[in-house]
């Protein structure tokens, strides 16, 4: 499909909290998708795992029913939507590949409801209350860019937000807004000391790979405070904050750490091409010096 001639695009982010109703989840973000539409965002992307509460606090292999596969009931649904309403959505889904191989999945949808293709989640952490390496197989489709009909954009999740090699391959592909599906919180007894700390260097990560690659960046959260039934303990206290940055890595829009928003946010696509030409960080990359980054450490 051709791009759209206008060089200004709305991006639309959907910041929720979740019950443990998945289909009620889907029906409350589908209603949230639609009036972010009507509010004329063109480009709109769900938090990361949308549609169930964030299950990877615990190691349980009834989780895993919560899978689907893509295509399948969610993107059907969103397809869709998006063709009604002439609109790209990036959705953030538990993706069932085979009996044993599950993935950390966001489809990419474009504004005629055509399913352009899939990211996987490349980087997997473990942490207590984040115990995804049990249940997502690491990404095998590597960084991956689409050209949808408002922008080229590239879709990364979550703990990817962390790794400037992700986002800088990324970028390399000519993606002008990077997105980043999202589940952060903190820990409720660990909030005191070093929440401050914490959500500050989530944020500042990724507004250097704004500043780095002269691109837009979406990072979507959740929000609300999620004790998992059966898993029981402080649960997790997701930080909500959802914000896009502008090619220089300044905050353009952000939202409330408690509040469920529709956070509409017009981007310049045009300023990337500006940005990358007054700082040409891709230009004096220096390809002939780096192979060490293929490597774990350097001795």
């Amino acid at each position: 499909m051709k791009r759209a001639a206008k060089s200004t695009v709305n991006l639309g982010l959907i910041q929720t909290d979740v019950s443990a109703d998945t289909a009620a989840n889907l029906k409350k973000t589908v209603a949230l998708i639609e009036r972010a539409a009507k509010l004329g965002a063109k480009i709109i992307c769900t938090q990361e795992l949308f549609r169930s509460q964030y299950f990877c606090q615990s190691e349980d292999h009834k989780n895993f029913l919560l899978a689907e596969k893509i295509p399948g009931p969610s993107t059907d649904a969103l397809r869709k939507l998006a063709k009604k309403h002439k609109v790209v959505i990036i959705a953030s889904l538990f993706e069932k590949r085979a009996s044993g191989v599950y993935y950390n999945t966001a489809a990419i949808i474009d504004a005629d409801g055509s399913l352009l293709g899939i990211y996987r989640k490349m980087h997997i952490p473990d942490d207590p209350l984040f115990y995804e390496k049990f249940y997502f197989t690491p990404g095998d489709l590597g960084f991956k860019t689409w050209q949808t009909r408002y922008g080229k954009i590239g879709v990364l999740i979550c703990w990817d937000q962390w790794y400037p090699e992700a986002a800088r391959l990324t970028a390399m592909q000519g993606a002008e807004i990077l997105f980043y599906p999202t589940a952060i919180g903190w820990h409720p007894g660990e909030k005191k000391e070093y929440g401050e700390r914490q959500h500050s260097a989530w944020e500042t990560i990724q507004r250097s790979h704004a500043v780095a690659n002269g691109c837009f960046v979406a990072s979507v959260n959740r929000i609300g405070h999620e004790v998992i039934k059966g898993v029981g303990g402080d649960g997790l206290e997701f930080w909500g904050q959802s914000f896009v940055a502008g090619t220089s890595g300044e905050i353009l829009a952000k939202a409330s750490t408690d509040k469920e928003e529709i956070l509409i946010v017009p981007v310049d696509l045009a300023k990337v091409d500006v940005t990358r030409t007054h700082w040409p960080f891709l230009r004096d990359r220096r390809i002939d010096a780096y192979g060490n980054l293929t490597k774990r450490l350097v001795d």
